[in-house]
């Protein structure tokens, strides 16, 4: 049996939702390139397409958002649990938490039918960014803000954290980050989801344990990984110190790399670049921007390695006002979209998934009572 180490080029469904070209470094959502959807669209009108493989008309986003406008209020049962939430847990253990609770008070309860799972989806994915901001707002002791009607989904998200209205460009600007980040082939939280729905699991169930493959650093927490880094070198003239020595203990530069990415740079990459260049710009204050095209240079000489999507997103969150370790959470916001997307498609065509193993363990062993066993010399 030969053994793809980490299911490297494994298929493991087959999908509408997204594809992407490793070589020419490419990526469409339902046959769309990311770069027309974050030039033009919206995250509403990506939220449709990735569940219906299709973008919708005028008035099927009128009444997509609508609806997500009515779905942002969270349950009282969830809100309760927020200032304890707030005081013992991370953000995205608040995250993975609150979406759990959430199954107990979801007006379509256990009903798992087509029509029920699809107002769940868009239900999760509307209040994602209030539990986000309930929870911030919980830790820093400020009064709550309610979600504006009035607003779009990323504006609201900033309004809710800030209690400020975004100036127009900000507001574009998040919604970009959205879209980028709302699905991505299948990475490890997008199979982690399949594998839970293709159980039959809830979607609920489903989205939790998402969020937890989410969280790790090697995924979804490279953002704020990434951030952290820049504050530690301080100063671009200190990037190639920074890194070299990164390098010299054979430690990883967070945001660089990926695994089908590998020749060419990652269309989200190049995108946030240029936002990234463009917030500094706007705030007058390069530095970020500065230190992060230091790094990109420094890590592009010494090891041939691109910046991923996480690199420059995590500069262009901080220009948006985001506290650090929001980033992954608002990672996992955005990627709702694709996950619900998924987990839809995963229930349209079900086989659970049970990949082999290959054993490499010990064999023939003969079993010994307890008081005549010995240990094994070292």
């Amino acid at each position: 049996m030969s053994t793809l180490k980490g299911l490297e080029d494994v298929v493991a469904a087959q999908t509408a939702i997204s594809d992407i070209d490793g070589k020419l470094g490419k990526l469409w959502y339902a046959g769309y390139s990311i770069d027309d959807l974050a030039a033009n669209s919206s995250f509403e009108e990506v939220l449709f397409l990735v569940h219906h493989i299709q973008l919708p008309l005028q008035a099927e986003l009128e009444e997509l958002t609508e609806q997500m406008v009515n779905e942002r209020e969270a349950a009282d049962f969830v809100t309760g649990l927020m200032p304890t939430l707030a005081e013992q847990t991370s953000p995205m253990s608040m995250l993975r938490t609150s979406i759990s609770a959430a199954s107990a008070y979801d007006p379509d309860g256990w009903d798992q039918s087509p029509e029920a799972n699809y107002r769940k989806a868009i239900r999760v994915v509307s209040l994602m960014p209030t539990f986000i901001a309930y929870y911030d707002r919980h830790r820093r002791e400020l009064p709550i803000v309610e979600p504006n009607p009035k607003l779009p989904h990323g504006a609201n998200f900033l309004y809710m954290l800030s209690g400020e209205e975004p100036e127009q460009r900000v507001a574009e600007i998040f919604d970009t980050v959205f879209i980028l980040y709302a699905d991505h082939t299948m990475n490890a939280s997008t199979f982690t989801a399949r594998v839970v729905a293709s159980t039959l699991a809830d979607m609920h169930s489903a989205m939790t344990a998402a969020i937890a493959a989410l969280k790790g650093p090697l995924h979804g927490g490279a953002n704020e990984q990434a951030f952290r880094m820049l504050e530690e070198i301080g100063d671009p003239s200190r990037a190639e110190e920074y890194v070299t020595r990164l390098f010299e203990r054979k430690q990883l530069v967070m945001g660089f790399g990926h695994r089908v990415y590998r020749q060419v740079d990652d269309p989200r990459a190049t995108i946030l670049r240029g936002l990234a260049k463009e917030l500094g710009e706007t705030a007058g204050d390069m530095r970020w921007y500065e230190i992060s095209e230091a790094v990109e240079r420094v890590v592009r000489e010494q090891k041939g390695l691109r910046p991923n999507v996480d690199f420059y997103a995590a500069s262009v969150l901080h220009y948006l006002g985001l506290a650090t370790d929001l980033f992954t959470p608002m990672f996992a916001a955005a990627r709702a979209a694709g996950w619900t997307a998924h987990i839809r498609e995963q229930y349209a065509d079900n086989r659970i998934i049970r990949p082999d193993s290959e054993y490499i363990g010990p064999r023939d062993m003969t079993w010994v009572p307890v008081e005549e066993r010995q240990e094994e010399a070292s």
